[in-house]
């Protein structure tokens, strides 16, 4: 009995510190052939980006440029060139970051979108 009710426990305070665990964030990256930025980024963030906070929090999707952006993502305008980043909280854009700016901007610029998201997301719940 004090297994089953300890599992209970842990299983109900992690709902309590997650409360948003339904809600999906996603990093887009818009990206295109020939895109030096691009190919900097795949050298110093990509093989990193899934082990870190933000990689776990916000998982790595692409896309070309020109590709049609497909029904279930919203967003607040096309991208214009490479690279793009868009944060996707349940397919809808909730910021983004044009260009690459090395890795010493990127990671604080990106941190700052997710907690946003985060605080969008507790809204939501609340509504």
């Amino acid at each position: 009995m004090g297994r089953v009710f300890d599992g209970l426990v842990a299983l109900f305070a992690a709902a309590m510190v997650h409360p948003a665990a339904a809600a999906e964030l996603r990093l887009l990256m818009f990206e295109q052939p020939g895109c030096i930025y691009c190919a900097k980024w795949d050298v110093e963030i990509a093989p990193q980006y899934p082990l870190t906070d933000e990689g776990k929090a916000a998982p790595l999707s692409r896309m070309h440029l020109r590709d049609v952006v497909p029904e279930d993502i919203m967003l607040q305008r096309p991208p214009a060139f490479t690279p793009t980043f868009v944060l996707l909280h349940d397919g809808a854009e909730t910021g983004r970051i044009e260009g690459y700016p090395g890795e010493d901007f990127f990671w604080p610029l990106l941190a700052r979108l997710i907690l946003d998201a985060g605080d969008d997301a507790a809204v939501d719940a609340k509504e």
